[in-house]
Parts: C-alpha cells; sequence; structure tokens
C-alpha cells in the first residue's frame, strides 16, 4: 500500500501524538514503578524502625522490672536493718532484752571477730556480705525455750540470723519443788549476717 505525500502529512501528526503518548504512558509506568519501589522501602525502613521501638520498649520493660525486684529486695533488707556496719550494741540490747522478756535464767554469750562470706554468687563486686558468729550457752527449762529464743533473736532484726548449729544436752539435774532447775542446756553458734554496699554514697 502506498501513501500519498497528501496521506502522510495528514496522519504524521496522529502518528506523532500517539508516540508521545506511548512514550509518556512508559514513562508513567517507570515513575510509578519507582514511586512503589521507594515507598516499599520506606514501608520496610518503617517496619524496621517499628521492630527496633518494640525490643526498646520490651527491653526498658525489663530494666525496668529487674530494677523494681532489686528495689524490693533492697527494701526488705533495709526493713531489717542488715545493711551497713555491724550493730553490735543492738544485738547486746536485743539479748538483754529477750533474755528479760522470757526469764532465761542462765544466758552467757560470745560473738566472734567479723569475717567476710566469700561464697555469694552473683553478687556485685562493690557488696560485701559480713558475718559475725555468736556463740550462746543457754540454761533451758524445755526445748521450746530454745526455739522461742530464736524467733525472737531473729525478730529483732539488726543482722541476718542464720543458725549454723545447735546442740542440746540434759543436765542431770533432777527438778525440785522449791527451785526452778534447768533440766537442758544449749550451745548454739550463729551467724550474724549484715550487707555493705562499699560503693554507696554516705
Amino acid at each position: 500500500m502506498n501513501l500519498t505525500r497528501e496521506e502522510l502529512k495528514r496522519i504524521a501528526l496522529p502518528l506523532l501524538a500517539a508516540a508521545s503518548l506511548l512514550g509518556a504512558g512508559a514513562a508513567l509506568i517507570w515513575l510509578s514503578g519507582q514511586s512503589l519501589a521507594a515507598n516499599q522501602r520506606q514501608l520496610a525502613a518503617a517496619q524496621a524502625e517499628r521492630r527496633q521501638n518494640t525490643e526498646r520498649l520490651a527491653r526498658i520493660a525489663e530494666e525496668e522490672r529487674e530494677v523494681k525486684e532489686k528495689l524490693d529486695v533492697y527494701k526488705q533488707l533495709k526493713g531489717l536493718n542488715i545493711l551497713g556496719e555491724e550493730r553490735r550494741l543492738e544485738w547486746a540490747d536485743a539479748i538483754t532484752r529477750i533474755r528479760t522478756q522470757r526469764e532465761l535464767l542462765d544466758l552467757s554469750y560470745r560473738i566472734d571477730r567479723q569475717r567476710m562470706l566469700k561464697s555469694v554468687p552473683g553478687k556485685p563486686d562493690n557488696v560485701e556480705f559480713l558475718a559475725s558468729t555468736m556463740r550462746v550457752q543457754l540454761a533451758l527449762l524445755h526445748e521450746e525455750d530454745l526455739l522461742r529464743f530464736l524467733a525472737d533473736l531473729r525478730a529483732s532484726g539488726n543482722a541476718y540470723y542464720s543458725v549454723k548449729s545447735c546442740q542440746l544436752a540434759r543436765t542431770g539435774q533432777a527438778a525440785t519443788g522449791v527451785t526452778i532447775t534447768p533440766r537442758l542446756r544449749a550451745s548454739c553458734e550463729i551467724d550474724l549476717i549484715t550487707v555493705v554496699d562499699r560503693g554507696a554514697k554516705r
């Protein structure tokens, strides 16, 4: 099919317009693809940032929980008065008070020099667990007197009282109707434990 020059002139403009439209369409498709890719990258970055923020919030929540647990433990220790230097005067006052209240006929004790406890797993470097061993001799009417003494001692605070050993022996004295005669004698070793934070501000 042969086209005349006049016919070519007539279809040239529509052909040029069609080619321009095709080019514009291709450009729009390419721009749409680029925009989609950019939006997908932004979405991926936003999702990654959201994951990081979620993980960060989870870590913060976990750290807050750990701090709260440690703070609760600290408050309990503070309430028991076992934080800080040992309180020998308070220990002596507590024993005197218990002896008077329980009407213990014969009670003597000796407190050894303070020593450091080395086998405390997971403790911070600046925290020291210290113990002073108290050796107690008690004359008892019956076994329950010893249990009451130990319970009163623990309730008095000023240290954590850890009973290492207690030995009971009969005195061999016969009971008389005239005076109250202790029938048992107890010998106990009790660790009085205190916690000192050397890094704490004075």
